[in-house]
């Protein structure tokens, strides 16, 4: 069993989750539920940055202290990723005791280690408030911008580009999708610039552990309390942090790997600590080419949508709708397009067809596996295919494999004709159909597990199999069903339409 420690971007709290946080969020759990199958030993981390100026902004506005604020959000996030069965194993909060601690202890050890790494400076320049960064020159586009003059510590962050060159040079799989790593190489390629760790006046943060040289007291700057959450999630500085440390994914948007691909590698190797072996920055996600941000405005409620059809259809939609190495469109009507063609004419009624031909023709069983069908070969090419793009995080196209099974199964049944085999007594035929029809519907309740939480349970119940098509043991059934022992039954439609519903 491997070690699998998979982190998602935490969310700033200074408004409700909304698409972007969701697809992040369900996309990071379906490489979770992948990896729990396929025998990994998942931890897996998400949270909330409950600190800075534009959670400091958000509370005065409500006219509620920032504690009160980030603790209602950090309910109202957890609440919407229960909704959606985001398999989380930890939920870390950047107000917590044990991260304030961790992240004081991460600034004493580079102060040990390389103490030439923090120095004071005088600064002024352009802050913006959105992304709680200062922008250089040739970084200033449309935003809230502030210009900011403090004497505030710095991280020498320029120390670090031979470093940050070599790692790019021989770990091209550090940062990817590549366009992302081509990204990163052209900023390097410009030039860095040292970063201000410390605002002076900001009140809303983890407060920095060395006082300037004047004797005041600073909030560190809030990347330089939210990158560390992934290490003091693991218990850092105490003993036996390294048992988890270091991750192995770490899932963000790709606005943000300035920030996860050259300050926290700098900042690891600073403290003499190991680099996270995989960063993974997902695009963006829109409505009528416009992104789902508070900045733009949010043109359509996150739980709204989530209603229209549930949770597991939502995220079906998004991680088939949206590639996971790019951006994509979100639109009402093909989410209705979708859920009726994928979901409900395809795989529900799939489902359905051959549970309701078992109970009918062989009462429930499922008939022994004779030769491998035509059905059986498609089904080890789906499988090969999805774990191949799942492997690859290339989610689409994981669920465009197991969806292609789904094709190739209805397409099998309407050759096969089970009534006519039934009808001309070919009880021989019979069996071999309903045992290939069978075995594929367990492949593909495996198969859909990691986008169909709620609903690949339903079907490997339906099937006799138990109620867990989550776990590594459930993937070798993938790869190679026997399952004639089992006892099958009906159930209502997985996904009913709407004249489903009313009836």
């Amino acid at each position: 069993m491997s070690r699998f420690y998979l982190t998602t971007a935490i969310d700033y709290a200074n408004g409700d989750p909304h698409f972007g946080h969701a697809l992040e969020k369900i996309g990071a759990d379906a490489i979770a539920r992948y990896r729990r199958l396929r025998g990994d030993a998942v931890h897996f981390l998400i949270g909330m940055d409950e600190h800075g100026q534009k959670v400091a902004q958000a509370a005065e506005a409500r006219a509620i202290p920032p504690q009160q604020l980030v603790d209602q959000l950090a309910e109202t996030f957890r609440a919407t990723w229960r909704r959606l069965a985001i398999s989380y194993d930890q939920f870390v909060r950047t107000t917590d005791p044990q991260h304030k601690a961790g992240v004081q202890a991460l600034i004493e050890r580079i102060f040990a280690r390389r103490p030439d790494d923090f120095y004071e400076k005088s600064y002024e320049g352009w802050y913006c408030v959105g992304c709680e960064t200062f922008k250089r020159d040739d970084e200033i586009s449309n935003g809230k911008l502030e210009w900011m003059a403090e004497r505030n510590w710095f991280f020498r962050l320029t120390a670090y580009a031979p470093f940050l060159e070599q790692l790019f040079r021989t770990h091209p799989g550090f940062l990817e999708p590549e366009s992302r790593r081509n990204e990163i190489l052209g900023l390097l390629e410009r030039g860095l610039e040292d970063v201000a760790v410390t605002r002076a006046t900001l009140a809303w943060g983890i407060p920095f552990p060395r006082a300037t040289s004047a004797g005041e007291r600073q909030a560190t700057w809030v990347w330089f309390d939210a990158l560390p959450n992934y290490l003091t999630a693991t218990g850092f500085p105490s003993a036996g942090f390294e048992a988890r440390w270091p991750a192995q994914l770490h899932v963000i948007g790709k606005d943000i790997t300035r920030h996860h691909c050259v300050v926290w590698p700098a900042m690891l190797e600073a403290a003499g600590l190991p680099l996270p072996e995989r960063v993974w920055a997902h695009g963006f996600i829109s409505m009528g080419g416009e992104r789902f941000s508070k900045s733009a405005g949010v043109k359509l409620d996150l739980v709204t949508a989530i209603d229209r059809h549930g949770p597991d259809a939502f995220r079906y939609f998004l991680l088939r709708e949206v590639p996971f190495d790019g951006d994509g469109d979100f639109s009402l009507e093909r989410f209705d397009e979708r859920y009726v063609s994928d979901l409900a004419d395809a795989f529900g009624n799939l489902a359905s067809r051959v549970l309701a031909m078992l109970e009918r023709y062989r009462g429930g069983a499922v008939p022994a596996s004779g030769e491998a069908t035509a059905l059986d070969r498609a089904g080890e090419t789906a499988v090969a295919r999805y774990a191949g793009a799942m492997d690859h995080l290339l989610l689409h196209r994981g669920a465009a494999a197991a969806w292609e099974l789904v094709s190739e199964a209805n397409a099998f049944v309407e050759r096969q004709a089970p009534w006519a085999l039934a009808k001309a007594g070919q009880a021989e035929a019979l069996d071999a159909t309903l045992g290939a029809l069978a075995r594929c519907l367990a492949r593909l309740a495996v198969l859909a597990g990691p986008f169909l939480p709620a609903t690949a349970p339903a079907l490997w119940a339906a099937l006799g199999l138990g109620a867990d098509p989550t776990s590594a043991p459930a993937w070798l059934l993938a790869t190679a069903p026997r399952i004639e022992a089992a006892q099958t039954h009906r159930i209502a439609p997985l996904f009913p339409k709407a004249d489903q519903q009313a009836a």
